[in-house]
C-alpha cells in the first residue's frame, strides 16, 4: 500500500494535485489506517494516471469526470475526439513556429529573397543601418501595394548600387541623418545629387529615375522617409531649386518657377 507521497511520484504528479483531485471528486479517497494515514492501492495508481494523462491532453476536469464514469466505447469515442482536437492544435502550434521563424528571421518577414540580399548588401557596404531601415521599409510598402513593380525596381537597384558615386551618396545621407535642417553640408549634398540625376537622365533617358507609381503611394513613401530622417526633407527642397523633386518618384521641375514661388511666399509673410 502507498501513502500519498508515493502515489503522487508514481503517477507523476504532486501531493497537491493528488489532493485537488480528491477535493474534485475525480479520484476516491481511501479510509485512513489506525496510524492516521490514507493508503492506496494500484487500482488507485492506475485511476490517478488516466486522470493526469486526460488533464495534461487539455480536458476540462468537469469532462474527466465523464470520461472517467463512461462505458468502454463512450470513452474511446471521447478519445478519439480529443485526439482529433490535439492534432488540430499541433497544426496550429506548427503554424505559429513558423511565423516565430520568419520574424526572427528579421528581414524575410515580408520581403522577396531579391529585396533581402540588396538590404545586406547594403549593410556590407557600410551604409548606416537608418538608412537601411528606411529602404526595407519602403520595399514592404511596395511589396504589398505592388509586387509586380519590386522585381523590376530591384533590377534597377541592382544597377545602381554598382556605381560608387551611388554608394557614396548613401554612406553620406547616412551620415546626413545627424546634421541639422541648416548645415551647410545639405546644400553641398544636394548639389553633387542634383548633378548626379540630371547627368543619368540625360544619359539613360528619362526612365532611369521617373517610375510609374501612383500618387498615394509616393505620398506614402515620402511620408515614411521625411519621418524617419527628417534631413531628407530639407534635401528635397534644395533638390527642387536644382531642378528636381520627389523621393520616392523622382520628377523634374523648372528650378526658375521653384523660385519664383519661394519669392512669392517670402513676400507674402512680409506684408502679414
Amino acid at each position: 500500500m502507498l501513502t500519498i507521497g508515493e502515489l503522487a511520484s508514481y503517477a507523476g504528479v504532486t501531493v497537491r494535485a493528488v489532493r485537488h483531485y480528491h477535493a474534485k471528486g475525480l479520484l476516491p479517497e481511501p479510509e485512513r489506517d489506525h496510524s492516521g494515514y490514507r493508503r492506496y492501492d494500484a487500482a488507485a495508481v492506475i485511476e490517478l494516471i488516466k486522470v493526469r494523462t486526460l488533464a495534461e491532453a487539455g480536458v476540462p476536469l468537469a469532462r474527466v469526470r465523464e470520461l472517467l464514469q463512461a462505458d468502454e466505447e463512450e470513452f474511446a469515442t471521447a478519445v478519439a475526439d480529443i485526439d482529433k482536437r490535439l492534432r488540430a492544435e499541433i497544426r496550429q502550434r506548427q503554424r505559429n513556429r513558423e511565423r516565430m521563424a520568419r520574424l526572427a528571421a528579421g528581414d524575410n518577414l515580408a520581403l522577396p529573397p531579391e529585396v533581402v540580399e540588396f538590404l545586406d548588401r547594403l549593410r556590407a557596404l557600410g551604409v548606416d543601418e537608418r538608412i537601411v531601415e528606411v529602404e526595407r521599409d519602403g520595399w514592404i510598402l511596395l511589396a504589398a501595394h505592388s509586387p509586380e513593380l519590386a522585381s523590376e525596381w530591384m533590377a534597377l537597384k541592382r544597377e545602381q548600387i554598382a556605381d560608387p558615386e551611388l554608394i557614396d551618396f548613401y554612406l553620406t545621407l547616412g551620415q546626413a541623418l545627424d546634421w541639422t535642417a541648416d548645415d551647410p553640408r545639405l546644400v553641398e549634398l544636394a548639389d553633387r545629387l542634383a548633378a548626379y540625376i540630371t547627368r543619368m537622365a540625360d544619359e539613360r533617358g528619362e526612365d532611369y529615375v521617373d517610375d510609374d507609381i501612383e500618387p498615394p503611394f509616393v505620398e506614402l513613401g515620402d511620408t515614411l522617409v521625411f519621418d524617419a530622417a527628417p534631413p531628407a526633407r530639407r534635401l528635397i527642397e534644395l533638390l527642387e531649386k536644382r531642378g528636381w523633386t520627389g523621393w520616392t518618384k523622382l520628377e523634374r521641375v523648372d528650378p526658375t518657377r521653384v523660385r519664383q514661388e519661394d519669392t512669392a511666399v517670402q513676400r507674402s509673410r512680409r506684408y502679414r
